[in-house]
């Protein structure tokens, strides 16, 4: 998962002193309220809300906008809007397999930004099931360094169920069962160990190794579609390696 991560993970830093710093803000939100209308407002009865406002906080989305976006969603304010979750499958440049998450209130205006997306930057739509059978959705705990080594976050997570640890440079990624990342991200911290996010996201079973003009064309491809305000997530099979990805940095 190197490069893909290692590339989440250094946009992720751009993100935050981005111009895009207000959609983040708002995809974040969205997944507050979503959260807060699927399990309730008690973030200690609901792990889903616990883990999207721990990221948002992380990502300095005011209090404020994130205790709204718990009473939207809970139904205590009014103004919230009836989002769903849809699933799109398609194929990038060099045959990258690639699945985008939407959270919309509106679908005709979800498909039709992904399919321009999509066309403009040398993808294609596919069946649904013809690129999903590609990925495992697994839980993905981005841990940062610090002091740590890998022993000290392996030694905390093992029993709670993580399948693996892998050294992304600047942080770790602990891998698990989707059903099991509450029980991995709870083992962190009661091991007092920080984290990023804890998400349930699809990992790919294989990888599509890109040379840097691939690996620019993918990552154009995905900032189009993220650049959708109803894109919520964007998962793609490629590996780029630390060469490939210190000369698209540059």
């Amino acid at each position: 998962m190197s490069g893909h991560s290692k590339w989440a993970t250094t946009k992720h830093k751009k993100a935050v002193i981005d111009a895009k710093r207000g959609k983040l803000f708002a995809k974040m939100i969205k997944n507050i309220e979503v959260a807060a209308r699927t399990g309730g407002a008690d973030v200690s009865g609901n792990p889903t809300l616990f883990d999207a406002i721990q990221k948002a906080k992380k990502s300095s989305v005011p209090n404020k906008n994130i205790d709204s976006a718990v009473k939207r969603g809970a139904g205590l304010e009014a103004g919230g809007a009836d989002y769903e979750t849809i699933m799109y499958e398609g194929y990038g440049p060099n045959g990258v397999a690639v699945l985008i998450e939407c959270l919309t209130d509106n679908r005709n205006r979800a498909a039709s930004d992904v399919r321009v997306a999509m066309t403009r930057n040398g993808g294609n739509m596919a069946d649904p099931g013809s690129v999903s059978y590609l990925f495992n959705r697994k839980g993905v705990v981005v841990v940062p360094k610090g002091e740590l080594t890998e022993d000290d976050v392996l030694g905390a997570v093992l029993d709670a169920g993580a399948e693996e640890v892998n050294d992304l440079g600047e942080s770790f990624e602990v891998i698990s069962e989707a059903t099991d990342l509450v029980a991995v991200r709870t083992a962190l911290q009661d091991a007092g160990i920080d984290y990023d996010s804890a998400d349930a996201n699809f990992v790919p079973t294989m990888q599509v190794e890109l040379d840097e003009e691939g690996a620019r064309k993918i990552f154009k491809l995905i900032d189009a579609l993220e650049d959708s305000d109803d894109v919520q997530n964007v998962f793609a099979n490629f590996d780029v390696s630390d060469e490939v990805m210190e000369k698209v940095d540059a």
